[in-house]
């Protein structure tokens, strides 16, 4: 089976209008979109575009950096969640079932433990709203010292407790140092949605790492692809390359179907 492909929207030349993004979407070989968080009228046209198009949004890029819900200040945390609550909102005017999160930062001044516990309790919170509006809350790590090894993080979804609060999956970015193919085992039915990067570098590999064009790194793409099958994944997968014009683009989706062809 063949996943459906995506790219950022925001990666589309500014230049053109919104109807036109979608409509280049389409004609470049991808089949939907991950947006972000917009007011009420822009998700409107957003969506009305996309489906005159013929393309998806499937996922609204909230992020959260900007006010984690692993902060100890009262205010950051409401922020972050008077902000997370407003993506969720937004991805369901825009037709999207999940939202990326980033739910904690772990650094000098913020101790991992106290990022764990209090992010969970921000998102127990938030899940009713996620389960009202049927937008799954998708949490994925970014290289923010946090959830680092597949098992804490199966156990830390489980904690949360709801199945609308579930793991976004980002092949690229646990290659510095591991395997991706290990984590979507261990993750399994948890992940609902899955990033594209490649990655030089790596475990045994030196310590120098980047990160790639699709394909030229170091991942094991027909290991990742027996790994989603394993575990029954069949759902969207969404670059984060940057842009290029039509021809990069549509050879970016044929790099997609060629490493990522049935195993």
């Amino acid at each position: 089976m063949e996943f459906k492909k995506a790219l950022i929207f925001s990666d589309l030349p500014g230049t053109l209008s919104v109807e036109d993004r979608f409509k280049m979407v389409r004609d470049v070989g991808f089949d939907g979109v991950e947006s972000s968080p917009v007011e009420p009228a822009e998700a409107a046209r957003m969506r009305a575009a996309a489906e005159s198009a013929g393309v998806a949004i499937h996922s609204v890029l909230y992020g959260g950096w900007h006010t984690p819900l692993s902060s100890g200040d009262p205010e950051v945390v409401e922020k972050g969640m008077k902000g997370l609550d407003a993506a969720l909102r937004s991805a369901r005017a825009q037709g999207a079932d999940g939202v990326l999160l980033v739910p904690g930062v772990v650094n000098a001044g913020s101790r991992y433990a106290h990022a764990y516990e209090r992010s969970q309790m921000a998102l127990r919170q938030l899940a009713p709203v996620a389960a009202e509006l049927e937008v799954s809350i998708l949490v994925e790590g970014v290289w923010n010292n946090f959830l680092l090894s597949p098992l804490e993080f199966a156990r830390y979804l489980d904690e949360v407790g709801s199945p609308w609060v579930q793991a976004y999956f980002d092949v690229g970015n646990v290659v510095a140092f591991a395997w991706p193919e290990d984590w979507i085992r261990t993750l399994g039915k948890r992940i609902k949605k899955v990033h594209l990067k490649d990655y030089k570098g790596g475990p045994g590999l030196g310590s120098n790492g980047r990160f790639v064009h699709l394909g030229e790194g170091s991942i094991d793409w027909q290991g990742v692809r027996r790994a989603l099958d394993e575990v029954g994944y069949t759902g969207w997968v969404t670059t984060e390359l940057g842009g290029g014009d039509e021809a990069w683009w549509k050879d970016l989706a044929a790099r997609i179907d060629r490493l990522l062809a049935p195993a």
